[in-house]
């Protein structure tokens, strides 16, 4: 074939992403169409050839060469055959030279059509053959145009829409303005490949820390849990697997110019760096700084249903001092929200005086089966340079206690909601009161 026809296959490759295979596969498949409908029917065999040297295709209709011909748009009798090729045999496949005089220009402009569809659908292939297995990634995109609802970005030469939910409230768009999202999905549709890309995703910090911090990249610190209200704060708790390591520390930074980076990337986004503890009471603590936490209650330690089929979820009541509570819960709850995202327990909120009757009435319930009770006051805690300082009233409350609240609270039962437990607990505190 000419020069300036591979000229331009090779233009078509670069503009569209595909190889050149594809592409003269698109065009064989185009011009064998075009015939079909112009000269021959949908029923027969056509073979299009591309040869060097040649500045327009070949035409072959392939026929088996037969005794009796049924359908001589598949057949061809053995006599016939052989005034065309002396030694085909009953059996074989026949060649037939059918192309039309001229027909160069005329497959041009019929299978135009044909061509630009055959080379969306590779090109689409393409696209998704590169980004399927590049899901969970952390990639680069230009905003392109920012519209009410969604903004348009580049990613790699595609087109890829970031919906309003997907966006972080407050954030800035406009024209050139180069941003990090993170590749959740990537889905082949009949559009084309999408991409499901987001910025509030819990996944985009967990892929900046990674990319700000060498301890984390390499797996020192790990990432063992992330809690996020995008826009506003973040709770990540690490782990280091070198003793040598501070998790907190490699994390921050030198006068915090690491964790400043992916707040900048988040657009001002708060990321707090916890440090994870196996043992639920001191993660729950820590996960519900800057409140002092006085005690923690784990009243169901597993997830599973109950007999009835009623939904039971890892529980436990945490216990404040008055001024801390508002700190505890957050604005609209967003702490409290936050450290059961992270812990994975439902946290229900007591004042520190409730806790004498709570015990109480849990002592009375450890009989069932489905209670599982494990208590910590953090003021008794072992090893307090790790457990967070008790409130300040704390010691006087322990003084008020009874006999009965003096005993090791009941471990390693079965599970149970604290629905029930804190609302009775909460009325017997009141007649109390009372």
């Amino acid at each position: 074939m000419r020069a300036s026809f591979i000229a331009a296959i090779n233009q078509i490759c670069s503009e569209k992403n595909v190889s050149p295979e594809q592409v003269l596969e698109a065009i064989k498949q185009a011009i064998a169409t075009a015939y079909r409908k112009d000269f021959g029917n949908r029923e027969q065999e056509i073979r299009v050839e591309l040869e060097e040297g040649r500045d327009m295709p070949t035409i072959l209709l392939i026929k088996e060469v037969v005794d009796e011909v049924e359908n001589d748009n598949f057949e061809i009798s053995l006599d016939d055959a052989r005034k065309m090729k002396k030694d085909v045999d009953t059996g074989d496949e026949l060649e037939i030279d059918v192309t039309p005089t001229g027909y160069g220009r005329i497959a041009a402009q019929a299978a135009k059509q044909v061509i630009l569809q055959k080379l969306q659908e590779a090109e689409k292939q393409s696209l998704y053959e590169m980004f399927k297995d590049r899901e969970e990634e952390l990639l680069t995109a230009t905003v392109t145009k920012v519209e009410p609802n969604w903004v348009t970005l580049e990613i790699e030469g595609m087109t890829v829409s970031l919906p309003w939910k997907e966006q972080i409230p407050g954030e800035h768009y406009y024209t050139g303005k180069r941003i990090r999202v993170y590749l959740d999905t990537v889905e082949l549709t009949g559009k084309g490949p999408q991409l499901r890309i987001s910025r509030t995703h819990r996944g985009l910090v967990r892929k900046l820390l990674e990319l700000e911090i060498p301890e984390v990249r390499n797996g020192d610190v790990e990432i063992k849990a992330i809690a996020r209200d995008p826009g506003f704060r973040s709770k990540v708790a690490v782990a280091s697997s070198d003793p040598r390591i501070d998790p907190i520390g490699a994390c921050v930074g030198q006068k915090g110019v690491r964790i400043q980076s992916v707040m900048e990337e988040l657009n001002g986004e708060r990321v707090d760096m916890i440090e994870w503890s196996e043992d639920p009471i001191r993660l729950i603590s820590t996960a519900l700084q800057p409140a002092a936490i006085s005690a923690v209650i784990i009243v169901n330690n597993e997830e599973g249903v109950d007999v009835e089929g009623r939904r039971i979820k890892k529980r436990a009541a945490v216990f404040v001092e008055e001024a801390q509570r508002p700190m505890a819960i957050g604005k609209k709850g967003q702490n409290i929200r936050l450290a059961t995202e992270l812990s994975g327990y439902e946290l229900d909120m007591y004042n520190y005086e409730e806790l004498p009757a709570f015990k109480a009435k849990l002592a009375e319930l450890t009989g069932l089966d489905n209670i599982q009770i494990k208590e910590l006051a953090l003021e008794d805690a072992e090893e307090g340079e790790d457990a967070p300082a008790p409130a300040k009233a704390a010691p006087k409350a322990k003084k008020e206690e009874t006999p009965a609240e003096k005993e090791d609270a009941v471990a390693e039962t079965e599970e149970a909601s604290i629905g029930p437990v804190a609302e009775e607990a909460t009325e017997e505190t009141e007649e109390t009161k009372e």
